[in-house]
């Protein structure tokens, strides 16, 4: 079981998305982070293990190294669809409850920009963190957010933006959302932010990058 685990840990951390992925080379035609959680699964290994063992620090190891300048969008890309694939084994368990989620996290880029890597990006590895993730797509505006937190009370909003003739649609945003739901805690992230501009249009954080975000939502949750 524990080999088994390891395994999978690695597939993710180094982006061996399935057996038929041909990265990493040196993985090349060995059973991926897919094959690896069935295969755990069928073992009898329970899903709640598989995230909190294998997945949870996958990802986290991966937030760190790109924190740590060690590697860069590609190959996070490549481990969160790694861990992706590995999720699709577990999504029927977290709908009956069976997985503990830390939390929900909404997250969407906001009206007006179209971008989506960065925001896709943050939204898969928090999800391997252990969030339910409620992704809005692009062009968000605020009325959707409040949807979404009439569904989901207390949940956590995220909001992107890469233009700075966008970020200034935020502000708004937040203030129709907080006259809707005044507890709610909101990040914002994107490359022309900082945590100043956070700070001055009554975001709750800023968040430089993926692992900022995961480690600010975990603040919350403990």
């Amino acid at each position: 079981m524990i080999d088994l685990l390891t395994k999978l840990q690695t597939c993710v951390e180094m982006g061996k998305i399935n057996q038929a992925s041909p990265y990493p080379p040196a993985m090349k035609g060995m059973p991926g982070a897919f094959e690896l959680a069935k295969e755990a699964l069928d073992a009898g290994v329970t899903p709640q293990t598989i995230l909190d063992e294998s997945l949870i620090p996958a990802m986290a190891r991966v937030g760190e190294k790109f924190a740590e300048g060690k590697i860069f969008v590609p190959q996070m890309l490549l481990s969160a669809k790694a861990m992706n694939e590995a999720m699709k084994h577990l999504k029927t368990f977290f709908l009956c409850g069976d997985i503990q989620r830390k939390g929900v996290f909404i997250v969407g880029t906001v009206a007006g920009d179209l971008h989506d890597i960065g925001k896709n990006l943050v939204a898969m590895m928090v999800e391997g963190a252990g969030w339910e993730v409620i992704d809005l797509g692009t062009d968000v505006p605020a009325e959707k957010y409040i949807s979404a937190l009439d569904a989901h009370p207390g949940a956590v909003c995220g909001m992107s933006a890469l233009l700075t003739t966008t970020m200034s649609n935020m502000k708004p945003m937040i203030t129709a959302i907080r006259a809707k739901h005044p507890e709610t805690k909101i990040v914002v992230g994107g490359a022309p932010l900082n945590a100043q501009f956070a700070a001055e249009i009554g975001a709750d954080a800023y968040a430089r990058d993926p692992q900022d975000n995961i480690n600010w939502l975990n603040s919350l949750a403990s």
